[in-house]
């Protein structure tokens, strides 16, 4: 996603870097220490602005939410917009993070929110495939994946979120009952990612070229991106697939 420079973009994330996930390292705690629970853990790989994940967390709160977006910038926007959305807040006038309390944080300085406000997602700047595989194996309970760039261009077809070493990851990582779900408004790469799923080792559970009118339209929780594709008469594509865990190939179902 492209997106001008933040203005004090760093200084921003800083501020509210209670609600950011410890960049997983030799001696990072686990998902269950950092939410302080044992519930499902949900990955959304390229949140963008954040508000699907900010609105699937209020709807569904008994999982918990890592929100990975490459792009410093973006994700900015997206860690603000789901402060806001749990009352803690807003941008002050004059720079800075604006606290219900009144106090200002900015210059660096770092708002310890209290553990109980934070709520249940984390988010993350960084390469989805960096942290996929820092995670434990069959840890994860759904991975999520919207509208992620298609990299249409000769030989860039490695940098997909659908590629096969992206879906290596994604493989390990997820339960044996976990699940895979990928929305686009492009073809090319729906038709790529139903390819290369059973190729690496992914059962396809459900597909549809036009979720709009679809038996799960009621459910979907449509963005002001999804919308802007929809009003343009571009069908949305969504699918969801299920690890296969026992060596067999994926086929579908």
């Amino acid at each position: 996603m492209r997106m001008r420079k933040k203005r004090h973009g760093n200084e921003r994330l800083l501020a509210l870097s209670a609600l950011l996930y410890p960049n997983p390292g030799e001696n990072a705690p686990r998902p269950a220490e950092v939410f302080g629970s044992e519930r499902p853990l949900v990955l959304e790989v390229g949140c963008g602005k954040g508000e699907f994940i900010t609105r699937l967390s209020l709807a569904e709160p008994d999982a918990d939410y890592i929100a990975l977006e490459r792009v410093a910038d973006v994700c900015v926007v997206a860690v603000e917009k789901y402060a806001r959305s749990r009352g803690l807040g807003d941008m002050a006038p004059n720079g800075g993070w604006l606290a219900p309390d009144g106090s200002l944080y900015k210059d660096g300085a770092v708002w310890d929110i209290p553990f109980e406000q934070r709520g249940n997602v984390r988010f993350l700047v960084a390469d989805a495939a960096d942290f996929a595989q820092k995670l434990e194996e069959n840890s994860v309970s759904a991975i999520l994946a919207n509208f992620s760039d298609p990299w249409p261009g000769k030989g860039d077809h490695k940098k997909r979120l659908t590629s096969p070493a992206f879906l290596e990851n994604y493989r390990r990582i997820l339960k044996p009952d976990g699940v895979f779900r990928f929305k686009t408004d492009n073809d090319g790469l729906f038709d790529y990612t139903l390819e290369t799923l059973p190729e690496n080792g992914f059962r396809i559970l459900w597909t549809t070229r036009d979720l709009h009118n679809s038996e799960r339209a009621a459910d979907n929780i449509v963005t002001e991106y999804e919308r802007n594709f929809t009003e343009r008469g571009v069908p949305i594509k969504m699918l969801e697939a299920a690890p296969v865990k026992d060596g067999s190939s994926g086929e579908k179902a």
